[in-house]
C-alpha cells in the first residue's frame, strides 16, 4: 500500500498550476458555442458543460430563478486575464459570472497535457 501511496503522491502537483474558471450562460446552445470559442482560441485545454443548473439571485431588485448552463473551464493561471476579457466580450449577460478557483492537486500527466495543448512556454 505504501508504494501505491508514494506513486500517487508523486503524480500530483501542489503549487496551484491550474485553475478552473466558472461561468454560466442562458442555455446549452450558448454554452457550447462559447466553450468551442474558448478552446479554439487556446484559452483553455478543456471546457465541460453542465447543461442544466438553476441559479437563484437578485437582479435589478427582483428575485430571479433561472435555468442556466454552467461551464467548467480548465486552464493555466497565466491565461486568466485573456480568458476573462474573452468571456466578457463574448457573453450574452450584462454581468457574467467569471470565477477562478485554484486547483490544489493536479495529476502530473494531466498538467503536462494541458501545457502541451495550450503551448505554455513556462517550465513544469
Amino acid at each position: 500500500m505504501a508504494v501505491r501511496d508514494q506513486r500517487l503522491a508523486s503524480n500530483i502537483r501542489y503549487n496551484h498550476t491550474m485553475i478552473i474558471v466558472l461561468t454560466s450562460l442562458a442555455n446549452p446552445i450558448e454554452a457550447e458555442s462559447l466553450a468551442e470559442k474558448i478552446v479554439s482560441a487556446k484559452l483553455a485545454a478543456c471546457v465541460q458543460i453542465l447543461p442544466q443548473i438553476t441559479s437563484v439571485y437578485i437582479w435589478e431588485g427582483q428575485m430571479q430563478n433561472e435555468s442556466e448552463s454552467l461551464l467548467l473551464i480548465k486552464t493555466l493561471p497565466e491565461k486568466y486575464d485573456e480568458l476573462q476579457a474573452f468571456i466578457t466580450a463574448n457573453h450574452s449577460f450584462d454581468v457574467p459570472e467569471i470565477v477562478a478557483i485554484d486547483a490544489e492537486n493536479v495529476s502530473e500527466p494531466y498538467l503536462q497535457w494541458m501545457r502541451a495543448v495550450l503551448g505554455s512556454e513556462f517550465p513544469l
